[in-house]
């Protein structure tokens, strides 16, 4: 079973040479201290900045330097600061190549809701609308069931929805699982967890073909 850093560091293994990535608040903001060093990444926060690295030592921080999140990080030589219009302007033109963002609830046929819990105060969407609705790839990184050890991998979300049929990919701390037209396709199972344990704790379709892997971390 992984943790946050082990959901973080098998979703690096997606990113690719020369992406623009936007990572989400929580897990996603993890995966820029495990990408590969011999390939050039760009990350974009919406609150306007491109070219952020990974977060600073203790001691080193920059108040004024933070993702989305609020957290203090660092950035890459070249890096640019800009205005949240700029940044959404990114984002909407379609020039980030691949999203990372957390969820609540995640429906088999790729729905996710990410943004309100009814009857919760919450401070907004922030961008995760946008994000959903232009990005090609997106990839959810999050626990396989919640903290009342209920499946957030759904036939359908009983939240509000963030984005319909966008989600591409799930990384949980169970299994990486891809969105296709059927349901929840079993690609890799966490070190040490079984195809019934992920069937147990997936509500939604889940499909198993053949021999499943246990992921490399």
């Amino acid at each position: 079973m992984l943790d946050k850093i082990g959901i973080a560091k098998r979703i690096a293994k997606e990113v690719k040479d020369g992406y623009y990535v936007n990572l989400g608040i929580g897990i996603p903001t993890l995966v820029a201290n495990y990408v590969r060093d011999d390939i050039e990444v760009e990350f974009q926060s919406e609150n306007g900045v491109l070219g952020m690295g990974a977060f600073p030592f203790e001691g080193e921080e920059d108040a004024d330097i933070i993702n989305a999140g609020k957290q203090t990080i660092t950035t890459l030589p070249g890096a640019s600061f800009f205005d949240s219009a700029l940044s959404f302007s990114m984002i909407r033109g379609q020039h980030v190549d691949l999203t990372i963002l957390g969820a609540m609830e995640v429906a088999e046929n790729g729905d996710i809701a990410n943004w309100k819990i009814p009857g919760r105060m919450v401070k907004g969407m922030g961008g995760a609308m946008d994000l959903v609705s232009s990005a090609e790839h997106i990839i959810v990184a999050m626990m396989h069931a919640n903290k009342h050890g209920d499946s957030k991998l759904l036939k359908k979300c009983s939240l509000p929805l963030t984005g319909v049929g966008c989600v591409k990919k799930i990384v949980t701390n169970l299994a990486v699982i891809e969105v296709i037209t059927q349901g929840f396709k079993l690609l890799e199972r966490a070190p040490g967890v079984s195809v019934e344990t992920i069937k147990e704790a997936t509500e939604g379709c889940l499909i198993i073909e053949g021999e499943v892997p246990e992921m490399l971390t």
